[in-house]
């Protein structure tokens, strides 16, 4: 595990010590919201790729 993994899972422990329950639904959403942006990038990416 590298040192700044080691201080993600370390912060979001301490989020969800701190937050409780709530942390963990926003985590969860943050999360979604990036899969869906990374998605729409690779699909708008790979069509203008397509059409030159």
């Amino acid at each position: 595990m590298t040192m700044e993994l080691a201080a993600d899972v370390l912060m979001a422990a301490l989020a969800l010590r701190v937050f409780g329950r709530d942390a963990v639904i926003l985590a969860r959403r943050a999360a979604v919201a990036g899969v869906k942006a990374g998605i729409s990038e690779m699909r708008r990416t790979s069509r203008s790729e397509g059409a030159e």
